[in-house]
């Protein structure tokens, strides 16, 4: 294939949407963002049984888009549900096309982008590629360790948009991410503080099991023994301990809003309560930046503030009051999956990157 004819379709399925992008080599065409009520999905006994439901939505906003099916060059679908591997681009296998589809390791919409483009790519003939999923792990051994024998802190990273964020801000500068030590700061709904050591994401916190800052509807790190206590001697059950570490905690427990901007403007009207959660959020996250800073025995190029969250000049200015003396700060806000996903794919077909094949044996399987 040249370089100048190559169409890559991606495809990004959440817990309650399908994005879909077209990208004419890394030049995005269209995006469009399918949303699903709530009433649709609930049709399905398990998020495995969505899978004709979402391709046929995906199909017809195709069809009304006028996009042939027969023109696309590569399909690239968002990962899930796979044994941890490291970081890069995926030629879909057999294999890990199966353990999406079962969604045997974790049950979550996204696993559905590989079985898509695989199927995808198997009806028209084109190939099919994972780039970064969330199931990325490249962490250092110090990195997992933690004060208790066979409990191990996990890999749980935008790992999607951090290495994108990290490959763009490299080639602004002109360099090869491979050569940089970075921090990437990803705040959106779940934030994640990833140090990114000459291509590897070596630590960063866990933003599924309850480490690093609180976020938006997540607690983070959370003293155990008060943890325990909450567990043993309160009215809560255990999916809702679970939800209030993953779901409905952090600022949303406080504030009942889990929305920035209105969190904002609740500072403006001069609600002091909203000022000091959000203020002891951000002064969370700077701890964490200032971890993955030690992390990368601090030596770091530069540290990037990336996510919906950054779009907030509150956000920024306040963050940057705490770490404004570690490295150089670059604020590159917004999410770039769909990007990420086509340009992947595009690195691979291009020669610029190897496929990697995905052996469904994980990197770490313990002491």
């Amino acid at each position: 294939m040249g370089k100048n004819n190559l169409r890559i379709l991606s495809i990004n399925p959440g817990s309650t949407s399908t994005k879909i992008g077209l990208f004419d080599n890394e030049k995005c065409v269209f995006k469009v963002n399918i949303e699903h009520s709530q009433d649709e999905l609930k049709k399905f006994k398990e998020i495995s049984d969505q899978r004709e439901f979402r391709l046929e939505t995906l199909l017809n906003t195709l069809k009304e888009k006028k996009i042939d099916l027969d023109t696309i060059d590569a399909f690239s679908g968002r990962g899930g549900s796979l044994e941890c591997c490291e970081g890069g681009t995926y030629l879909i296998n057999d294999l890990m096309y199966n353990d999406a589809k079962s969604m045997r390791i974790v049950k979550h919409p996204s696993a559905l982008g590989i079985v898509l483009a695989y199927e995808l790519g198997l009806k028209y003939q084109k190939p099919a590629f994972c780039v970064n999923p969330p199931d990325v792990d490249e962490f250092n051994i110090e990195a997992r360790i933690t004060g208790v024998p066979g409990i191990y802190r996990e890999s749980r990273i935008h790992a999607l948009n951090q290495k994108e964020i990290a490959i763009r801000y490299a080639k602004k500068i002109n360099c090869h991410y491979e050569d940089l030590n970075l921090i990437v700061c990803h705040a959106g709904g779940g934030i994640s503080v990833a140090a990114h050591n000459h291509g590897k994401m070596i630590d960063c916190n866990d933003i599924v099991n309850g480490d690093g800052p609180m976020a938006p509807n997540r607690s983070g790190f959370i003293p155990a023994k008060p943890l325990v206590n909450l567990c043993f001697n309160s009215k809560y059950s255990e999916d809702e301990i679970k939800a209030l570490i993953n779901k409905n905690g952090g600022i949303k427990a406080h504030l009942g809003t889990d929305d920035i901007k209105e969190v904002v403007n609740m500072i403006e009207n001069g609600n002091k309560k909203a000022q000091i959660i959000y203020d002891a959020m951000i002064y969370q996250i700077a701890k964490q930046i200032g971890a993955m800073y030690v992390a990368l025995k601090c030596n770091c190029s530069a540290i990037i503030l990336t996510g919906g969250i950054a779009n907030d000049d509150y956000f920024i200015k306040k963050l940057k009051k705490y770490i404004k003396n570690l490295s150089k700060i670059e604020v590159m806000p917004g999410e770039f999956e769909l990007e990420a996903l086509a340009a992947g794919a595009y690195r691979v077909l291009t020669e610029q990157e190897i496929a990697k094949e995905y052996s469904g044996v994980p990197v770490f399987k313990g002491l």
